[in-house]
């Protein structure tokens, strides 16, 4: 019923998309894909990102060395291909300097030609992590669910935001292990410490935009 009734929300709006549908046109965004793998793999700092998980994981992958060096190929060539005909640079990304992605694109993405390409093995790694981790403590096929889903829901987007990630991110950390209380606390401080920045940023960081009058503030 839910699937029928978004069917015709569809036809009666002719998209998806409320608002300015020329902007937001469905498009073959697979770098939206791994961008969000490393973004998750960073909001689980501790979970993703230790000496203790690098170890863990490349045991694991000696352990299963035929099946994990063939995946891990095929993932690197995927990504790469990726990155290099599917990686989209919306307009509003370029344009809205109040928003971190714009700066996030500029000075590490876009920084050098090649850099693009370089992150993806840690594009790889983090969603090998995600995929690994996940695999501890849920079935193969809500795991798989999952990353079709999130494939399903983030291609589709031309332009890159953090917004769009908050839904398959909360549904990550809801279902990924409590590996340690040590590690939960230190998530929390990691969480407390970018809300911080983030407010110090909004509300001492004003500036001002020659084109347009009134005050500009740093958010998401």
């Amino acid at each position: 019923m839910v699937l029928l009734v978004f069917v015709a929300f569809i036809v009666w709006n002719g998209g998806i998309v409320l608002g300015a549908k020329e902007a937001h046109v469905v498009s073959p965004h697979f770098a939206q894909f791994l961008y969000f793998g490393l973004v998750s793999a960073a909001a689980l700092l501790p979970w993703h990102f230790t000496p203790s998980r690098v170890s863990d994981l490349f045991h694991w992958c000696r352990k299963n060395k035929t099946y994990s060096s063939f995946a891990i190929l095929v993932a690197l060539g995927l990504s790469l291909i990726a990155v290099h005909f599917f990686s989209i640079a919306h307009p509003y990304l370029l344009a809205d300097n109040r928003h971190y992605t714009f700066y996030i694109w500029r000075k590490v993405i876009q920084v050098h030609w090649m850099m693009k390409y370089v992150l993806t093995p840690v594009y790889v790694y983090s969603w090998f992590s995600i995929v690994n981790i996940l695999g501890k403590s849920q079935a193969r096929v809500w795991v798989l669910s999952f990353v079709l889903s999130v494939a399903l829901v983030l291609i589709p987007a031309p332009l890159v935001e953090f917004r769009y990630y908050t839904i398959p991110l909360v549904i990550l950390i809801l279902h990924s292990p409590v590996i340690s209380n040590g590690k939960l606390l230190a998530l929390g401080f990691l969480y407390a410490a970018v809300d911080l920045f983030t407010l110090a940023m909004f509300l001492f960081r004003p500036f001002q935009w020659q084109h347009e009058p009134g005050t500009q503030r740093f958010i998401w």
